[in-house]
């Protein structure tokens, strides 16, 4: 009797990113993870584990750490780091201030989110890594809709959308010259709700801020900022109490926040089902600059 093997929706996702970090591992010499205790690459720790097990992870973590996080997240970060035992760098982006490397922004809307691509270069050019795994997906935002899974970056880290190559039938040319690098995408094809119900159907766990919870915040341009140390309101806006949750997390000066009462993860499955704005454009205040600020940042190596 004949049976038929069908791999589910969840199941090829998972299997092309765990094809992809094997492919990166074969053939990079320096590799590392980006991990900023956020959904993504939480998944994408996770993923890796699985693509691996039963040997530990082949590469190390990275953290560009703004110093404007959430504590949770933190929190959650180097308990995971710990549970995983993981290898965590932490690239902080306070030394390139104080180093001079880099000029903080003043003012009420200030954030240190454009000033993570300077730390994050500075970290690839000084481990010499050659292929750098992000979580970001195509469905985020449209210049993130442009990029290959194998993103090329020239010797200054930028990335020009003319010179990325052809991924045809699931072959990477990951071939570079020194000082030259790739950032790695093995999410690239899920969406927001492909990577709730994954965390869903294998129990991952996530920084509580991710579900429903009492919070101070105040309104700003549309969003709803969370009252923490680094958010001064301005004239004008009271501060008050809400039940919010976050789709993204980022720097906490420029991520905001959602009124909702999910508080587990089929719960945010069934409310990302019919949500029809993407969670960057609904929370991340650092892509209303101009119509084109992800790919300008890009461009100078962002992210």
């Amino acid at each position: 009797m004949s049976t038929t093997y069908q791999l589910t929706h969840l199941g090829a996702l998972e299997a092309e990113a765990v094809h992809i970090f094997r492919e990166v591992a074969a053939t990079a010499e320096r590799p590392v993870l980006l991990f900023s205790g956020g959904k993504d690459s939480v998944v994408m720790l996770h993923v890796a584990a699985k693509a691996f097990w039963p040997a530990r992870i082949p590469f190390s973590v990275m953290h560009i750490d703004t110093g404007h996080n959430f504590d949770e997240v933190m929190a959650f970060r180097d308990a995971t780091a710990l549970a995983s035992e993981i290898d965590l760098i932490v690239a902080s982006v306070q030394d390139d201030i104080d180093a001079g490397r880099t000029v903080e922004e003043t003012g009420p809307r200030a954030t240190r989110n454009r000033l993570q691509t300077a730390t994050l270069l500075r970290a690839i050019n000084e481990r010499r890594f050659d292929a750098v795994f992000g979580g970001a997906r195509r469905d985020e935002e449209k210049a993130r809709a442009k990029e290959r899974i194998f993103s090329f970056r020239d010797e200054h880290g930028q990335w020009d959308p003319r010179k990325q190559r052809p991924e045809l039938w699931q072959l990477y040319n990951g071939r570079h010259r020194q000082g030259e690098h790739f950032r790695v995408f093995p999410l690239s094809n899920w969406t927001e709700l492909d990577i709730w119900q994954y965390i869903a159907a294998e129990d991952i766990a996530l920084p509580s801020i991710y579900y429903a919870h009492r919070r101070t915040v105040i309104s700003r341009d549309g969003m709803l900022l969370a009252a923490t140390r680094f958010v001064t309101p301005a004239n004008g806006e009271e501060p008050f109490e809400s039940l919010v949750r976050f789709r993204t997390v980022g720097d906490a000066t420029c991520t905001g926040c959602v009124e909702s009462s999910a508080a587990d993860a089929d719960a945010v499955v069934a409310e990302i089902a019919t949500t029809r704005t993407t969670e960057r454009g609904a929370t991340r205040a650092d892509d209303r600059i101009s119509d084109t600020g992800m790919e300008d940042r890009k461009k100078e190596g962002y992210f």
